[in-house]
């Protein structure tokens, strides 16, 4: 059985920093959580970034953006560039304890 290790990586936005748009709507983030795994001692990934954020209306909401393939053995296409920047700075945040990443497309 493959040994999963997961680490979840909070981190605060500014207030206006990020606007994520959804069915033509826009919600205005102000935190998200980024999770990272490494399954037999692999590098890590980028899973899944969960984003809070404030609604049209005001209201509180969350928005999970899924960052692996379905065949889970690389990157989602289509996924913005913003979003790969919140996962950046998430791993610098992480480094004390052990994680290195760089987004896709970099070596």
């Amino acid at each position: 059985m493959p040994e999963d290790t997961q680490v979840d990586v909070g981190i605060h936005l500014r207030p206006g920093a990020l606007t994520l748009t959804r069915d033509g709507q826009d919600f205005v983030v102000h935190h998200a959580v980024v999770q990272f795994a490494s399954v037999d001692e692999n590098p890590w990934a980028a899973q899944e970034v969960k984003f809070s954020a404030k609604g049209p209306d005001g209201e509180s909401v969350g928005l999970t953006v899924d960052l692996l393939n379905d065949a889970f053995d690389g990157p989602r296409t289509g996924v913005p560039a913003a979003v790969w920047e919140v996962v950046t700075l998430a791993a610098t945040s992480a480094g004390d304890v052990g994680i290195t990443y760089g987004p896709p497309g970099r070596n």
